[in-house]
């Protein structure tokens, strides 16, 4: 759970970055790799969802 934590904050924060160096920069380039940090965020997210639902769906068993 530990390790889902961490990669879901470093991936907000690499997104964060990239989007301080298109606001920076202005090249697209930066927005691009933003937004697709961004999505697997998201992803990492919904998986550290699922994993603490099928944990408690066990413990319900």
């Amino acid at each position: 759970m530990l390790v889902f934590r961490w990669v879901l904050l470093l991936l907000l924060i690499a997104g964060i970055l990239c989007f301080a160096m298109y606001i920076g920069t202005g090249q697209v380039a930066w927005r691009r790799r933003g937004l697709t940090v961004v999505k697997w965020a998201v992803v990492a997210g919904l998986a550290f969802f699922a994993v603490l639902a099928l944990e408690r769906m066990a413990m319900a068993v």
